[in-house]
């Protein structure tokens, strides 16, 4: 694969032990003792919703992860919303869980209710998203991924698809943002745009960009509204998988091809984006890894044993042209 990425995976505290990895329906999840007869570390954690594949898989990694290492888990589902999560985490902290663990809906609104949870002793772990406070230390760490640098990297392998398609003239960009508010909306629009800006300011154009929602039935109605305000649009940025399969139907719909009239670059990397990468209908893809259950777990233990961690963990990924889907496919597990 293109520009594999190896980025550190292990906490300080973790590392010199040899190891490391919203709200309107709970799920309480006994998992057992932890080994020696101790009290088995008590995990509440608040996850985004299920809006698409990306995050089936991370919530699947997280509560087969708590399983394997005999944690007790709280999980909670925030239908992408905050105040659902705010109200999770409260209930975690009125139920004395050892650690919390959250994906953030947004950035921001989070000061009030993470020093609540300081108040009560109970160390906060972020995973796959950050958050803006205006105290750093409400939270112990961030799981994840570099979320501008994917924007970057999208930009840099559109440069290869553009190459690759032999497209000439104006590139005409359509932007499928993710969630407004949501870190890796921000971040991926902003590595995108530095690259744009400092490589191609002559060339390279986006036209149309709105929120997608991460969602495919969001990317499906919004490119739909795109192709009818600017039908001369040929290419598209999608800042997830989902809003890129969306589409898809519309560019489809509109009696286009995916792939060769309107370029699509991509990020995630689940299987059904490789799967449109095959059938040439996206042409490339950044991946972003959510299979941050065993990391996350290394680090609630390290955490709630009292030891130290890295500020940020991040994760491995790799970037994907569309000739290299077929062989990739059978690898993929989310």
């Amino acid at each position: 694969m293109l520009n594999r990425r190896n980025f550190l995976t292990a906490a300080i505290g973790v590392a010199a032990a040899g190891t490391l990895a919203a709200c309107a329906k709970e799920d309480d999840s006994s998992s057992g003792s932890s080994s020696g007869g101790s009290k088995a570390i008590t995990l509440g954690f608040s996850q985004v919703g299920s809006e698409s594949g990306w995050r089936t898989a991370n919530s699947d990694s997280v509560k087969s992860a708590a399983k394997e290492a005999g944690y007790t888990l709280k999980f909670s589902d925030a239908q992408q919303k905050q105040e659902n999560q705010i109200s999770a985490i409260r209930s975690y902290i009125a139920q004395k869980v050892d650690v919390i663990a959250f994906s953030p809906v947004v950035v921001t609104g989070w000061d009030a209710v993470l020093k609540e949870a300081k108040a009560a002793k109970i160390p906060v772990v972020l995973t796959d998203r950050s958050v803006e406070t205006s105290d750093e230390s409400l939270y112990v760490t961030l799981v994840g991924s570099d979320f501008t640098d994917e924007g970057r990297r999208a930009a840099k392998i559109l440069e290869k698809v553009i190459e690759t398609a032999g497209l000439k003239g104006d590139v005409k960009i359509a932007q499928l943002e993710g969630t407004t508010g949501a870190a890796p909306a921000i971040e991926r629009a902003k590595g995108f745009k530095e690259v744009m800006d400092a490589d191609h300011a002559d060339d390279w154009k986006i036209v149309v960009t709105q929120t997608g929602d991460f969602t495919r039935a969001g990317g499906k109605q919004v490119m739909a509204a795109f192709l009818q305000s600017n039908p001369d649009i040929n290419v598209l940025y999608a800042h997830n998988d989902d809003m890129a399969i969306g589409a898809i139907q519309s560019i489809e719909a509109a009696g286009k091809k995916p792939g060769k009239d309107i370029l699509i670059v991509s990020v995630d990397g689940v299987k059904d984006g490789f799967v449109a990468m095959s059938e040439g209908k996206i042409n490339a893809i950044v991946e972003c890894n959510p299979l941050l259950g065993p990391q996350l777990m290394e680090v609630v233990k390290t955490v709630h044993e009292g030891g130290t961690v890295e500020r940020w963990i991040k994760t491995e990924e790799g970037d994907f042209l569309q000739d290299q889907a077929k062989d990739a496919l059978p690898t993929r597990k989310y």
